[in-house]
């Protein structure tokens, strides 16, 4: 391809992702316009009707009967139709973050948002880390930073950025503003967590998502590569690492949950084992999947399924 349709066809894309950007913005404003269950219920609806007309829908209803050989076809399509509901309720979380969290730690049990493991944060507040906390893409997992500012417990976040640009800059400018620091996944993000860790702080960061040079592991008993970034900072800097997660609740209400702490796998050196953390990783995430199927990412190809056509040779 010459160096001019190259150009033509990055501006092209250029051009796509500020339209999409632009419809996904108009959308989100709509939606500010609405009290937060209201909008949270329109999402949840919309994405019921829209998501399964989306190629996606194949993938996910392909994943969920791969990850779960013993259901039934018919459990397969609810789970899936349920799974877009909860992703269009993501959508519109990111509006009504602020609005969301009304937990009060003088005052727990009121309101929409439970803790669990309240203890757990307040004595991680008191002492120096460095801690390393974990999660995945399950249930409102952007209320974990807010709820541990909640505490006082500061923790800078690492996270994927969208591909495309113009919803990346608005996602890490709103996210700025909600409790915590978080830090875009690129070039240069590791040596960002590693110098915090040094210093005693506290990082957290997402483990279920494709990593194409990660570590060979399995999730659900297929192959998948894991990240490897969270066991060898551990092992770096002797970080203690807790498992945290997000879930939706009946009526509207979410629980957070700080897990106790989770010792990684050793070799016989007495090092961490990066890969076998890894897996272990994977499991602790996979069991929360397992009691709550609808609330994780399943049009995700976290398995990487879906390869690139090879090209013919000529």
């Amino acid at each position: 391809m010459s160096p001019r349709a190259t150009r033509l066809l990055l501006r092209l894309k250029r051009a796509g992702d500020y339209v999409v950007a632009q419809i996904l913005f108009a959308i989100l404003r709509l939606l500010r316009l609405l009290p937060a269950e209201a909008g949270l219920a329109f999402a949840d609806r919309a994405s019921r009707l829209i998501g399964p007309l989306t190629p996606r829908h194949k993938l996910a209803k392909d994943n969920l009967r791969q990850a779960f050989p013993e259901r039934d076809e018919a459990w397969v399509e609810k789970t899936a139709r349920a799974n877009w509901g909860q992703m269009g309720r993501i959508a519109a979380e990111y509006v009504f973050l602020d609005d969301l969290f009304d937990f009060d730690p003088e005052r727990p049990g009121e309101g929409r948002i439970e803790v669990e493991g309240i203890e757990t944060f307040i004595e991680l507040r008191e002492r120096k880390g460095p801690f390393i906390f974990f999660t995945g893409h399950l249930g409102c997992f952007e209320l974990l930073p807010i709820g541990a500012a909640a505490f006082g417990l500061e923790f800078t976040a690492l996270f994927r950025q969208p591909n495309n640009r113009y919803i990346a800059k608005e996602v890490l400018s709103a996210r700025r503003t909600t409790g915590g620091h978080m830090v875009p996944s690129k070039a240069g993000a590791a040596w960002s967590l590693a110098g915090i860790l040094q210093r005693g702080g506290a990082v957290g960061m997402l483990v279920d998502q494709k990593f194409q040079k990660g570590v060979g592991t399995t999730f659900f008993g297929r192959p998948c590569k894991t990240n490897p970034l969270l066991p060898k900072l551990a092992r770096q800097y002797d970080a203690e690492i807790y498992p945290a997660r997000s879930i939706r609740l009946p009526n509207g209400r979410y629980r957070l949950e700080l897990k106790p702490r989770l010792d990684l796998p050793r070799g016989s050196t007495g090092a961490i084992d990066v890969e076998a953390s890894c897996q272990l990783l994977n499991d602790v995430v996979e069991g929360w999947v397992r009691e709550h199927p609808e609330q994780w990412m399943w049009f995700h190809d976290r398995w990487q399924s879906r390869r690139p056509a090879r090209k013919r040779r000529k």
